[in-house]
């Protein structure tokens, strides 16, 4: 694991990175801000964690290298959100889910410049959100939110925008 940060970057001290033996990589930019029990977890693949400039996540999120996570700049992340880039394979129903291993990538996660998610959301692999955009609190996310959405809800639905 290669932990890389900008020396404006602030990373509490009570933030849980872990190592990861697959070389996965977690890039924090400058003026970006990681709070307490916010949790780096390599699991499910060896993509990297890249977090771009002026970002806040808030205590209780966890985010999992799995196939990888870009966050652009002046992205909010409110408390207790899950960045999950990854999904276990269970096709096979003889076999232990635990052994299965993973299923191929859909992309991983990229979030554009400037989004807001509010608590408790939870963003899958292949989530692409788009620059600008407001996801509400408790919101799965799954596929394309287009820049400038307001997204919200479990499913997913384009609520607004704020064009």
């Amino acid at each position: 694991m290669t932990l890389e940060y900008h020396p404006t970057a602030s990373i509490s001290p009570l933030a849980d990175i872990e190592r990861s033996v697959r070389g996965s990589r977690y890039v924090i930019g400058a003026r970006s801000v990681i709070d307490s029990f916010v949790k780096f977890k390599p699991a499910g693949g060896s993509g990297d964690i890249v977090i771009g400039e002026s970002c806040v996540f808030n205590s209780g999120c966890v985010l999992y290298s799995g196939n990888g996570i870009t966050v652009g700049d002046a992205v909010s992340v409110a408390a207790n959100c899950v960045f999950a880039p990854t999904n276990h394979q269970y096709d096979d129903p003889d076999t232990f889910i635990q052994s299965q291993g993973f299923r191929p990538s859909k992309g991983g996660i990229v979030i554009e410049d400037d989004v807001w998610f509010g608590a408790g959301c939870v963003i899958l692999d292949g989530a692409h959100i788009g620059k600008g955009s407001v996801i509400g609190a408790m919101t799965l996310v799954r596929g394309v939110v287009p820049p400038y959405s307001i997204a919200a809800g479990n499913p997913m639905k384009i609520v607004g925008s704020r064009r």
